[in-house]
Parts: C-alpha cells; structure tokens; sequence
C-alpha cells in the first residue's frame, strides 16, 4: 500500500531509483497494481478493462487493439475480449486483472497474491510467464505470496517478513540453503529442528559429533535444522557414513506421495521427516526398520532456538 501510494509512510522515504515518490500521489508513480480482489470493472467487458488504463494514457486506438490482443493471449484468455467480467470463472478474473496491470507497461509492478485463484497446473504457468514478462521489460516487480514455492520459482531476491519485522533478504538459493534463524528455517521450506549440545566449542547429537558449514554469530541455544531431501537413508543402523553427519533410528512411518516417498524416522533426538524420490533402485524399508540418517556438513544448518 505505501508503494501504491495508497497510504504514507510514518516515516522515512520511498525511493524509484533516485527518485522520491513518498508524496507523489497513486496515479502518478507509473505503477501497475494487481489486487487480490480483481478490482475489475464489471460494468466494462474483457477487453473493455484492459483497454482503460491505455485509454488514460492516450494511446492511440490501433496500438490499444494490439495490446489488449497481446495481452490476453499472455494470459491465456485470447477470443475472451467480449465476455462480461460476470461470464468468467474466479480465476479467468485473476488472469484479466493481471493483463490489465502490465498491459501499459509499467516501470513498478506490485502484486498482491494474483495467482491464489488459480489452479495449480495454470498458476505454475503463470508463474513462469510473469517472470518472463519481468525479465523481457526489465520492470521491478514486488510479489507478495504466502506459498513459498511461489517465492523460490518467481524471485530474484526474497525479503521474509514476521510480523511487520523484516527476518532476511536474499537470494532464493541464500534463504533456502543458509536460513538465517527458526523462523525463516521453519517458513521456508520443510524442515525438522533437533536440539544440539555445545562441548568445547562442537556440536553434538547425544555422542555424535555434528560438523556445520557454516553457523550464526550468535547461537544461544542451537538447533540443527534438517531438510527432508538432503538426507539420505543407509540401511541398517550401523551403515557406514564417512565424512557425514549421522543418526540412527527406526523407521515409524512410510507415506508414498507419487514421485516421492516420505518417511518419518524416530531418533534418540526426535522425530525426522526424510524425502527420496521413488527410484527403481531405491533399497525398499519397511516400519520398524533401523536405518542410519547421513547429510553432508555442507549441508547441515544450525540456527538458535530464540530466533524463532
């Protein structure tokens, strides 16, 4: 709201570039908004919509044509320009509003969960459109999502916000692989927290030594964080595990998911989650099995437990 220019900062500036825009009003800042309501004007059609903001702008009629075309046929919508907004499914609206805010090419985009509307397999299409569209018109775009897939497919940075408090900014690799605390660990993907021991500056699980790439300045009381895919599982509880960090455990429960299985495993520590994908050539394991949990250091993150 505050880059819309729909409300003003307490404080502070809002900066285009070198530009300030903090008092500039909305229509004024060159920016395409898409709202998680649609926002349409249903007493225009389709195309009537996506004409309006061009319209403003005094473009000529036979480029306005052009671009309503266009863009329906980026969002799929192409012979849908006549309909009424009434006539269309929640998500055909979602992809109208959509078309609307790039259709004018805006410096800004602001998008505000456009795709939740939409089913998975159109809403990963989307996804993949509104970033070729960014890429192609070099505009700055700021996606607000709660789906963090979403987030690590579209972005070229992520900011993950808890409670109005800005927890870590970074590349979608950096935030994934290297969480800075519980809460973006925990937010970010799936993951199982175990409590870790310091002596004489290591980590331990129990009697098991736990090597870390890398670790925050300040640990408190640390967690290992787990990923259930970059764990492996070596049958039997003794199975060799050189150079790894290892856990020994049983297995309590198998859920077969279609291209991967999940596993739940019981350890001295806690319960882990373990994802591998369902190869032909995967060992097959059954409840109650013993099983040795390896991960590489490179791999292993440890965060403090009060970051959460």
């Amino acid at each position: 709201m505050v880059l819309a220019g729909f409300i003003r900062p307490d404080k502070g500036q809002v900066l285009f570039g070198d530009r300030d825009i903090t008092l500039l009003p909305p229509h004024k800042r060159d920016v395409g908004m898409v709202f998680q309501n649609y926002a349409l004007f249903p007493n225009m059609t389709v195309a009537g919509n996506l004409a309006y903001p061009l319209k403003i702008r005094r473009v000529r009629h036979g480029e306005i044509d052009q671009r309503v075309r266009r863009a329906l046929d980026m969002v799929q919508l192409s012979g849908f320009g006549d309909r009424q907004i009434d006539q269309l499914s929640g998500g055909q609206r979602q992809r109208v509003a959509v078309a609307r805010a790039i259709i004018f090419e805006p410096r800004i985009l602001l998008m505000d969960e456009p795709l939740s509307a939409l089913d998975k397999k159109l809403r990963e299409q989307m996804q993949i459109e509104v970033r070729h569209l960014h890429q192609r018109l070099g505009m700055t775009t700021v996606y607000v999502t709660h789906d963090q897939r979403e987030a690590l497919t579209m972005s070229d940075r992520i900011a993950v916000i808890d409670r109005g408090r800005l927890r870590q900014i970074g590349t979608p690799r950096d935030v994934y692989e290297r969480p800075a605390n519980r809460f973006v660990a925990d937010f970010i993907g799936e993951s199982t927290f175990l409590p870790l021991e310091q002596r004489d500056g290591a980590f331990f699980i129990g009697k098991d030594r736990i090597e870390a790439a890398t670790r925050p300045a300040e640990l408190g009381n640390p967690l290992l964080v787990l990923r259930p895919e970059k764990l492996q599982i070596i049958a039997g509880a003794d199975g060799a595990t050189l150079q790894l960090n290892r856990l020994t455990g049983t297995v309590r429960e198998i859920v077969y998911q279609g291209e991967s299985t999940l596993l739940y495993i019981a350890t001295g520590a806690g319960e882990v989650a373990v994802r591998r994908a369902n190869a032909g050539a995967d060992p097959a394991l059954d409840v109650g099995a013993p099983v040795t949990l390896a991960i590489s250091p490179a791999d292993t993150i440890v965060v403090a437990a009060e970051s959460a």
